[in-house]
């Protein structure tokens, strides 16, 4: 059973992550629009994905 959903999961989740948003620029948009309600910063915060989560984790509160 294991060697099915290492299977299932090898063949979707790199091809998910190189071709669609990853998971850090996901956390980004949600964090920056609940706390600025705007999709302009929301897009540029995604851009930044990672760096924004940590400045958002460090520095928000």
């Amino acid at each position: 059973m294991t060697v099915i959903m290492e299977q299932g999961f090898g063949s979707f989740g790199p091809a998910f992550i190189k071709y669609g948003i990853g998971y850090g620029a996901v956390a980004a948009m949600i964090l920056s629009y609940s706390v600025n309600k705007s999709i302009l910063w929301m897009l540029i915060h995604g851009w930044f994905s990672w760096l924004y989560v940590i400045y958002f984790a460090l520095f928000k509160q």
